[in-house]
């Protein structure tokens, strides 16, 4: 919930750090806190930490949804990074994530 609060007041920072403070406490790092630290990255146009998040989401067999992938590819195509971009969109496909409209 509080990763959430800061992703809609645009304080990525703090939701980094929340998410950061669960790890080192040994608190479980769901699909929900990454989703929510991801898009407040997006919000941020902070694209690389974004694209690290949803690595890291992936690498711990997490199934990100479309709104997870949407909120990354954004995150690439508002820091300029259109090659991240498409290339997040096409590998959302080859997961058999839904395309949605963000």
């Amino acid at each position: 919930a509080a990763i959430s609060a800061c992703e809609k007041g645009r304080r990525a920072g703090e939701a980094l750090h929340l998410l950061a403070s669960m790890a080192a406490m040994r608190l479980r790092r769901d699909i929900v806190s990454r989703s929510a630290a991801i898009s407040a990255c997006e919000k941020a146009q902070r694209w690389s930490q974004a694209l690290f998040l949803l690595t890291e989401l992936l690498a711990d067999c997490l199934r990100p949804g479309a709104i997870t992938f949407s909120a990354a590819v954004s995150a690439c195509e508002k820091g300029g990074q259109w090659a991240r971009a498409l290339a997040l969109f096409e590998e959302g496909g080859s997961r058999r994530v839904q395309p949605d409209v963000v």
